[in-house]
């Protein structure tokens, strides 16, 4: 079956809520709101006194787990309905009604994680406690999080603020980009196209098709570049603030604490990037003389070798490539990419007015997930597809294995399995018996292509959000150019001379919306984080096969009960030595050589 020719496929969300007018959302709220009343009744102003016990905290904890079960299908609902159609005015009405909702929800309970907080911190020894032993590593993560909490009154405010204020500069930018219109040249051919659907043709086969879309795109977004940079200069701007007063170290201090890692991990991680940006240059390098260029374009970094690797590949095609992939690594993994077909829970055709880029939402009470992306019949839009879909393995293992609380897994432990989908997509092309050299150049130019933007590109939006926050501290005035430039000057750091940019490239970094997502600073070191990680993971699995999948799977089943470095550890793995990192950088080395050797 074609998107382009029969119906859309889209998700079914009505296990969730039947509609957004229905009945059934008044109620969900009413008894939200209930169990938040209870909440205040039975424990506001009794957590810290002499008499609280560790069953008290028990029952406490399991309590506020069953009211965020149930605050999360609301929201879930009204976010996925929203992204999935942010024109349809059913959608937006149940959007701001859920989210107004919500955040008066949270002002009436913000008082738990603060008294909880509180008594946990002066009982340190609650985290022995056996009453308490399923939420060990929670009281743990409590304990650092407490020194940085505010009072209630000011956790309350913070949340009122937020809904009108970054919050909506959040939404102005993606709702601003899904709403556009992009002039382009496709083969020749003028058009004009959604942004979701010019954005698939970022990597078409056509040099010329390549140039119009980025430029297209770029140009446009440069063109209302007063816009973005209002957006984010206010975003990033009440980061600066909120993180003074929360006494954070410095902007990406919460980030670490809600990854569960050590400042010097991290720092090593960046280290390990900065001592290989030879190594990403010299794939670069070598993939332009394979595309007989004297020097990369930009245009170029994401492209096809050749049209091997952008021929079509149709939804159902693109379904069975992926079922082959997971069940030749292990038969449940594929039974649980079965589960998403059959109930509908991918959200795959472009649209007008569609979130862009590809997520998967983990659905607790589901146990499973839905998986929004924008599939464009090709090898990229099925890696994407295999990617989220390890996300929702990871989501079927997490919530089938951990009560609510502990499911709330950290961005590096979350690209796990993800990750690894998209080897083992690699894995299954590459074993082909009748794969020709020129297709295996195809096949690895991809996953060096993927892998060096989750490595390397994305290592140069860390630098470039630090560099915001020294900005901001110095005095300096974030408008579009200045930004720009800043943009420039981290993605210029990773690259070299290695490429060639248009000028309209500049604006690359209005069009991320994890830069604007509120409160959500340094998304992007989590990915460079899972990437290395996960190479280290598969050169494991390449020298124990069946024997590594018991680990995978326990790994995958730890949620956040377990701290990154102990997730590491089940594997033999030390995440706090600098040489760590090498481990996964060697994966890479060794797929360039393997393109280099091809004759």
């Amino acid at each position: 079956m074609s998107l382009e020719n029969e119906n859309e496929i889209a998700w079914n969300l009505t296990e969730l809520f039947p509609g957004p007018n229905h009945p059934k959302i008044a109620d969900a709220q009413k008894n939200l709101m209930q169990l938040a009343n209870n909440l205040v009744l039975k424990y506001k102003g009794k957590i810290n006194v002499p008499n609280f016990s560790s069953n008290d905290l028990l029952n406490l904890i399991q309590e506020k787990e069953n009211f965020l079960t149930e605050l999360s299908e609301l929201r879930s609902f009204s976010e996925l309905s929203f992204a999935a159609n942010m024109t349809l005015q059913e959608n937006q009405e149940l959007h701001s009604k859920i989210t107004s909702h919500l955040t008066d929800l949270q002002k009436e309970v913000a008082f738990i994680s603060l008294e909880i907080g509180k008594y946990v911190f002066e009982h340190k020894n609650l985290i022995q406690d056996p009453v308490l032993s399923n939420y060990k590593h929670h009281l743990e993560k409590i304990i650092r999080n407490y020194p940085h909490q505010l009072s209630e009154i000011e956790e309350q405010l913070i949340l009122e603020k937020d809904q009108f204020g970054i919050e909506a500069w959040s939404q102005i930018q993606g709702s601003w980009l899904n709403t556009r219109m992009i002039d382009v040249e496709v083969e020749g051919e003028l058009k004009i196209l959604p942004y979701g659907k010019a954005n698939g043709f970022l990597s078409h086969p056509d040099r010329k098709t390549r140039t119009s879309v980025n430029k297209g795109i770029y140009g446009l977004l440069g063109k209302e570049n007063d816009i973005f940079s209002s957006a984010l200069r206010n975003v990033c701007g009440d980061w600066l603030k909120i993180s003074k007063r929360r006494k954070y170290d410095n902007e990406m201090h919460q980030s670490l604490i809600d990854s569960d890692l050590d400042q010097s991990i991290i720092d090593n991680l960046m280290k390990t990037i900065e001592n290989n940006v030879g190594l990403y240059r010299r794939y670069l390098n070598y993939k332009a003389s394979l595309m007989n260029l004297p020097k990369l374009g930009c245009e170029d970094i994401l492209a096809p070798l050749s049209n091997s690797t952008h021929k079509k590949i149709e939804w159902d095609s693109a379904k069975d490539l992926i079922l082959q992939a997971f069940g030749n690594f292990d038969v449940e993994f594929k039974e649980i990419v079965e589960d998403m077909y059959e109930r509908n829970h991918i959200d795959a055709s472009p649209r007008y007015g569609k979130r862009n880029g590809a997520f998967c939402s983990t659905w607790y009470k589901g146990r499973s997930a839905f998986i929004l992306t924008s599939y464009n019949n090709d090898l990229n839009s099925a890696y994407t597809l295999a990617h989220e879909l390890g996300h929702a393995i990871h989501a079927y293992y997490n919530t089938k294995n951990n009560t609510k609380l502990n499911t709330d897994i950290s961005m590096v432990v979350a690209e796990t399995a993800s990750t690894f989908a998209e080897l083992l997509m690699t894995d299954m092309f590459l074993n082909e018996k009748s794969i020709s050299n020129s297709e295996k150049r195809s096949i690895l130019a991809h996953v060096l292509d993927e892998a060096g933007m989750a490595v390397f590109s994305v290592a140069a939006r860390v630098f470039f959000e630090q560099s915001l926050y020294a900005s901001i501290e110095n005095g300096v005035h974030l408008d579009g150019e200045t930004i720009a430039k800043l943009w420039c000057n981290a993605r210029n750091k990773i690259s070299g001379n290695a490429v060639e940019w248009f000028d309209e490239m500049r604006w690359q970094w209005a069009k991320t919306p994890h830069y604007f997502i509120p409160n959500f600073r340094f998304y992007n070191y989590p990915y460079v984080y899972a990437q290395l990680f996960v190479f280290a993971l598969y050169q494991i699995y390449k020298k124990e096969g069946s024997e590594f999948i018991k680990k995978f799977k326990k790994i995958l089943s730890a949620g956040s009960s377990l701290s990154p470095k102990e997730i590491g550890e089940i594997i033999g793995f030390d995440i706090t030595k600098p040489e760590f990192w090498e481990l996964g950088m060697k994966q890479y080395e060794y797929f360039v050589k393997e393109l280099e050797s091809l004759k």
